[in-house]
């Protein structure tokens, strides 16, 4: 009676698919995500909040507390078994899986094997993000860009494009002469735990981001695709987009020390970075990526 609808599982509203807030009007999402036109519109105002609270409020009208309306808890009986095991097929025989050969649609791209950690880097800084920025606005959600989710050369168009459009083309030109940085502020990469907010990147030529500070899962993501996350020392020094950065000695800097120097060659200055990389991670890093350090583990290494 008060319009509510069940929906399937999914993404739905958390990324804009369906039931978008009318124009400048103010909703109630529980879902987990409320960056600005994420709900599918631009100028949307959305406050996060429990389901118990969005159905008390669907009833009054309003805002409303729960607890005024439920009068005793909901007990949910789940389930003694799982469900759905008919779907679910255990794998083949790993000399059988060697000969099956991968069928894939025009809209399926083979992930690119990413080279390892040169030891010199020497390239120029693409993009200067302010603090806080979101992997929704590296890599946007939304119907345009979804069913791109297995074509990483065409989902890598859209990359940054809600903070500097240009940058896919830029990155593509810089790519094939040694790629690019990115200098970033406090908690770089916050929200959605997102990979393909590190894979475009990546594939755009993306080798090192320094920041201010990081959001956890997505420092983890940048060093699974071979991006060295690395944080100012001190105070954030004043670069611009187009400054080039040289780092020396990479290799073995990542792996003796947790402080490296990071020099601006065409200004003759030096500042300190730190990483707070595990030695697993480090691995990672050299190898090029995950995708690399696993399979340079195999016993017969494809």
């Amino acid at each position: 009676e008060a319009g509510a609808r069940f929906h399937q599982t999914g993404c739905n509203g958390c990324i804009g698919m369906g039931q978008a807030p009318a124009t400048g009007k103010l909703s109630l999402r529980t879902v987990p995500r409320n960056f600005p036109g994420r709900s599918g519109t631009k100028d949307d105002q959305v406050c996060l909040v429990s389901p118990e609270t969005a159905a008390a409020s669907a009833l009054a009208g309003e805002i409303a507390d729960p607890r005024s309306i439920l009068k005793t808890p909901i007990e949910i009986n789940e389930p003694e078994e799982p469900l759905g095991l008919v779907l679910i097929q255990p794998p083949l025989p790993e000399e059988e899986a060697h000969r099956i050969e991968l069928e894939k649609g025009p809209n399926i791209s083979t992930i690119p094997k990413f080279d390892a950690l040169p030891d010199t880097l020497e390239v120029p800084v693409l993009l200067v993000a302010e603090d806080n920025i979101s992997t929704d606005e590296i890599l946007p959600a939304g119907a345009d860009v979804l069913p791109l989710r297995s074509n990483i050369p065409a989902i890598s168009k859209h990359a940054f494009k809600a903070v500097h459009p240009g940058y896919a083309e830029e990155a593509e030109v810089l790519r094939d002469a040694g790629g690019h940085v990115i200098i970033g502020g406090e908690n770089y990469g916050q929200g959605s735990s997102r990979e393909h907010a590190a894979l475009a990147p990546r594939y755009l030529g993306l080798r090192v981001v320094i920041a201010k500070s990081f959001a956890r899962i997505h420092a983890q993501n940048l060093v699974n695709f071979g991006v060295l996350p690395l944080r100012f020392q001190d105070d954030k020094p004043e670069i611009k987009a187009g400054t080039k950065l040289k780092l020396t000695n990479l290799r073995e800097q990542i792996q003796s020390h947790s402080e490296l120097e990071v020099e601006l060659p065409d200004q003759g200055i030096q500042f300190r970075v730190t990483h707070t990389l595990s030695p697993r991670q480090v691995e990672v890093l050299l190898k090029g990526g995950l995708a690399n350090w696993v399979r340079d583990r195999q016993p017969t290494a494809a």
